[in-house]
Order: structure tokens, then C-alpha cells, then sequence
């Protein structure tokens, strides 16, 4: 998996949302989508989505609403006030999402290729990575952070995971 952030380091943009996590998910000016390969074995698909909100929540903490506490006194840690949308969409149509959110700028992205959940070292992984043109990555999935109407207009015609 690799996160890379574009124009602005760590999703600095998110410092300048105000964080309202007692509105609507569609009235905040920023969305957060994760965009899977539909192809994949449902437990693939799960750990790359797992994997995607891992990377995002400790790149952008802000994102995260404060815990609660249930009637009985258990403890509850924070979920995304934000909400998340996880799409479908084929390798391919994934590779070329990623690209034209790293060229709009000013967008977070988290990403994992196939060669991150073949591999049983992380260390392994970074060195394939390493190894492997930009245009021979086979995405698994993609997580995209940014302004509401970039992001739309990066993902609007996909549909939800079902």
C-alpha cells in the first residue's frame, strides 16, 4: 500500500475544512471515497478497504468524531464523522482514477497494488513496489480525499460495492 498526498503534505487541506460532525455528510465541502476492484474475493476486497481506512484515519485524524460511551458504560472510539463511500470499479478504471487525482492536486491518496497483499513481509512489498513501473501496477483499490466537487467529478459515474 502506498499513500502518496498531492500539492500539500499529510492532507493539510483538511485543517482548513471545518469539521462539523453534527451535519449532513453531503453538506461538507470535503469527501472521502474508497474505490475498490469489484473483482476481487469478498476478503480481499474487505482487507483493501480496511487497509484504505487505516492509512486515511492516521493521515488525517481530523477526519475521526470523538468517542462515546453506550447506556451500559462501554467505551466506543470514534468512527469518521465524514462517512466514506466505498465504489466499484475494475483494475483498470482504478489506475486511471489514480492518475487524474494526482494530477488535479490538492487531493490525499491512499492506494493498494496487488504486490501489497501478496506479500507476507512489508518489507518485500516496498522493494517490489520499488521495482515496478507506475503504469504496471495492478490496483487493488484507491481511497481519495479532497474537495467535494473534485472528487465527484473523478468518481460520479461509479456505482456502490454491493
Amino acid at each position: 500500500m502506498s499513500v502518496e498526498t498531492v500539492q500539500r503534505p499529510s492532507g493539510e487541506f483538511i485543517q482548513e475544512v471545518d469539521v462539523q460532525p453534527d451535519q449532513p455528510t453531503r453538506s461538507a465541502a470535503v469527501k472521502w471515497v474508497v474505490v475498490v476492484d469489484e473483482t476481487l474475493n469478498p476478503g480481499l476486497i474487505a482487507n483493501a478497504t480496511a487497509c484504505m481506512a487505516a492509512a486515511v484515519g492516521n493521515a488525517m485524524p481530523r477526519l475521526l468524531g470523538d468517542g462515546g460511551d453506550d447506556a451500559s458504560g462501554g467505551s466506543h472510539v470514534g468512527l469518521p464523522w465524514l462517512g466514506c463511500s466505498v465504489l466499484a470499479a475494475d483494475a483498470t478504471k482504478i489506475q486511471q482514477i489514480r492518475a487524474k487525482a494526482a494530477a488535479s492536486g490538492n487531493i490525499f491518496i491512499a492506494d493498494m497494488v496487488d504486490s501489497a497483499q501478496k506479500a507476507t513481509v512489508y518489507t518485500e512489498y516496498l522493494e517490489v513496489l520499488a521495482r515496478t513501473p507506475a503504469e504496471e501496477l495492478a490496483y487493488y483499490a484507491v481511497s481519495l480525499v479532497g474537495p467535494r466537487k473534485r472528487i465527484d467529478k473523478l468518481v460520479g459515474k461509479l456505482s456502490l460495492l454491493r
